[in-house]
């Protein structure tokens, strides 16, 4: 199975944010499990691909964007925070 998940963020600055958040999981993956995650300008690209189970594969997706959906609350709000500083 394989899965090709792309986000659109407004400026390369937040996806590389982004990218950067998520990418760990590009090493911590079980044995028949590959994902990669990289930015390509405002984009973030994922490739997940395995031969293990569906559950595992639809779990795997759920976690990336779980953790992405982090990432941009943590991001939002830092960027709040800073802003209200200035």
């Amino acid at each position: 199975m394989e899965a090709k998940i792309t986000l659109e963020y407004g400026n390369p600055k937040t996806a590389n944010a982004i990218a950067n958040a998520v990418s760990p999981d590009n090493f911590k993956t079980p044995s028949g499990l590959v994902i990669k995650t990289a930015r390509k300008n405002h984009l973030v690209l994922t490739e997940i691909k395995t031969k293990e189970k569906l559950s595992t594969f639809i779990a795997t997706i759920d976690d990336l964007l779980f953790c992405v959906h982090t990432a941009e609350k943590t991001l939002r709000t830092v960027t709040k925070t800073l802003l209200k500083q200035r």
